[in-house]
C-alpha cells in the first residue's frame, strides 16, 4: 500500500540521512575507497533478493547512491523502509 507524505516524514525519523526525492527513498553511503563500495552493493544482492524488492543502485567510485520505490505501486510503500532497514544494517 501506498504511503502519504505524513506516513513517510514520520518514518523517516527513524532513518537517519534518508530522503525523499520525488517518489523515491534515496540515500547515498560514502567509502574509504571503490573497493569497499562494490563490496557494500555485492552484500545488498541477498537481502533484496529474499524481499523481491530491488533497489536502483549508482556508483560513483566509493559513493554508493540507493534509490528505493515499489514501482507496482507508483511510490514509496512499507516495502521500501524495510529494506531501507537492513541496507542501513549491512552498512554499519
Amino acid at each position: 500500500m501506498l504511503l502519504n507524505q505524513q506516513q513517510i516524514q514520520q518514518k523517516l525519523e527513524n532513518f537517519q540521512d534518508w530522503n525523499v526525492e520525488g517518489k523515491n527513498l534515496v540515500k547515498t553511503f560514502q567509502f574509504d575507497d571503490f573497493l569497499k563500495a562494490i563490496d557494500f552493493v555485492n552484500q545488498l544482492v541477498a537481502p533484496a533478493e529474499s524481499a523481491g524488492h530491488h533497489p536502483d543502485i549508482s556508483i560513483s567510485y566509493n559513493k554508493v547512491t540507493i534509490n528505493l520505490t515499489s514501482h507496482d505501486q507508483g511510490g514509496i510503500t512499507e516495502k521500501d523502509f524495510d529494506l531501507a532497514q537492513k541496507i542501513n544494517q549491512i552498512f554499519t
